[in-house]
């Protein structure tokens, strides 16, 4: 058997509104209502469905594996966007991308603090 991720389940206030904003940044689709999810397609085949959740959210980290082009274009989404990006996941080091493993890389925030990120090549990987 080989094993697969292949959906995981997003907390958010408003899972329309949450769903739309990393599909718009990433040129992704918004999938059909789910039950209770609004799933987000990965061309991978993995979903991330989200789903409203009331009270505190716990940030969780979702990771995009990207082309070089498409960092590109997602990266002019986020400035587009007014959007805040670090080159690290402590935020320590605002409106910088980082060159991890002779990529690229930068993360910035969905509307319910989950912290996203966007990487040319998987870490470790080489450089």
């Amino acid at each position: 058997m080989t094993v697969q991720l292949n959906h995981t389940i997003v907390a958010a206030h408003d899972k329309e509104t949450s769903a739309r904003f990393l599909a718009d940044l990433l040129g992704l689709e918004v999938s059909p209502p789910y039950g209770p999810f609004t799933p987000v397609e990965i061309a991978n085949g993995v979903s991330l469905d989200y789903m409203n959740t009331q009270g505190d959210i716990t940030p969780q980290h979702y990771a995009f594996l990207v082309s070089e082009s498409e960092f590109d274009t997602i990266f002019a989404r986020i400035q587009q966007a007014g959007l805040a990006y670090w080159a690290d996941p402590y935020h320590t080091r605002p409106s910088e991308i980082n060159h991890r493993d002779d990529g690229r890389g930068t993360y910035f925030e969905d509307p319910n603090g989950h912290n996203l990120e966007i990487i040319t090549r998987p870490y470790g990987s080489g450089g």
